[in-house]
């Protein structure tokens, strides 16, 4: 036989598997208003073991890894169906209903924002790309920022999340862990990082230059022809630069903004210094209070998942099997245990469309624990 007599078997084959798919989702749409009507429980693992089990006999030891695989598939796909045709809404989807309709239409121009740093820090830049006329206050450490949501200090605060070149800033995620929070707003600010001296200074004069951690990971390049000079880390690099100012050094550079040095009056020997020339820093806009805006198309969550194998495949498998697509996916470790790890998803989905309905649902029995941070849009 040929390739083409092989393919036409195999598209019978597909056929009947089709016709059988759609007649088991109607029997468990069925199935799904007998335990409705009954009270029963829509998840019944007992009875799914005993079908793995059975089917694995059935096929054989070379078959039962694909028959597992398919049918725990099937299985989630069939509670998905029975608890959409159900209508079931867990208290996350009540409390996201309850927020869509109660937030205010248009984003707040004004307000009292927090920010990690000092005047003319990155964060201060991208607090003003968000709003049109906020009132900063400043911190001197992210969990700082954290602290003034949680306490009612700030109504909104302002903290980098991830870099182009650096990758993600992990003492954010880690008090992801720790704070009640709202994702409200993002933003993406094109970072150039400037070093900065006093005036007259020359760069044959430069013994220590330094920065906030991010600065010198985006800059490595840049350091490597610094020979024999120190790297000292400052809480933020506006930081830096206002340190550098009032020090009055002559022996010192900081790495830090253009802005920063017509605000302090600093020389600036040499421009964008960064590794990458398109060198993007993503922030995100926290709030006490759960707000969904007009427009939210990004979701960001956090789960912990079970310690097994398949967890995070099955967690990846509904996610496409609803149509959305996956922007971000980061773990932690979480404090206090053995080799457990928090997981951070960003999704591109609407929070008007059937997706968004479906997802929390089916998203809450594959987890131990799950956070909602927030739907929202980013500004450009």
């Amino acid at each position: 036989m040929d390739m083409q007599t092989y393919r036409s078997q195999m598209d019978e084959v597909d056929q009947q598997l089709v016709s059988l798919f759609v007649k088991r989702m109607e029997l468990s749409q069925t199935i799904a208003q007998y335990k409705a009507d009954h009270k029963l429980p829509l998840y019944d693992p007992q009875r799914e073991r005993e079908k793995l089990s059975h089917i694995a006999s059935q096929v054989g030891p070379s078959m039962a890894t694909y028959t597992d695989a398919l049918y725990s598939f099937l299985f989630e796909m069939s509670r998905s169906c029975q608890r959409k045709q159900m209508g079931q809404n867990t208290a996350l989807t009540g409390e996201i209903l309850k927020a869509l309709e109660q937030t205010e239409p248009l984003f707040p121009p004004r307000a009292l924002v927090a920010c990690q740093g000092v005047e003319g820090a990155f964060s201060q830049q991208a607090c003003e790309k968000i709003f049109s006329s906020p009132h900063i206050l400043y911190f001197n450490s992210f969990e700082g920022v954290f602290s003034a949501i949680d306490k009612g200090l700030c109504r909104y605060g302002i903290l980098p999340l991830e870099n182009s070149s650096a990758g993600s800033v992990n003492k954010i995620y880690d008090l992801m862990m720790k704070y009640n929070f709202s994702i409200v707003r993002s933003t993406r600010l094109k970072v150039d990082h400037c070093l900065l001296v006093n005036p007259g200074v020359k760069l044959k004069d430069i013994k220590e230059i330094l920065s906030h951690d991010q600065a010198f990971a985006q800059c490595q390049d840049f350091l490597k022809t610094m020979e024999n000079v120190k790297i000292s880390s400052c809480d933020n690099t506006a930081a830096a630069a206002k340190y550098l100012y009032e020090s009055g050094r002559a022996d010192a550079a900081a790495l830090s903004s253009r802005n920063c040095a017509e605000l302090y009056g600093l020389d600036c020997l040499q421009e964008s210094v960064q590794d990458q020339g398109s060198n993007y820093t993503r922030f995100i806009c926290i709030s006490k209070k759960l707000e969904i805006f007009p427009g939210a198309d990004i979701t960001s969550i956090m789960m912990v998942l079970p310690h097994k194998p398949g967890s995070v495949y099955k967690v990846l498998a509904r996610f496409y099997a609803l149509g959305i697509n996956l922007i971000k996916l980061e773990s932690r470790p979480l404090p206090n245990s053995d080799f457990e790890f928090m997981f951070y998803f960003d999704l591109d989905v609407s929070v008007y469309s059937d997706a968004f309905k479906q997802i929390f649902g089916d998203l809450e029995e594959l987890c131990v624990s799950m956070k909602y941070l927030g739907s929202y849009t980013e500004a450009v």
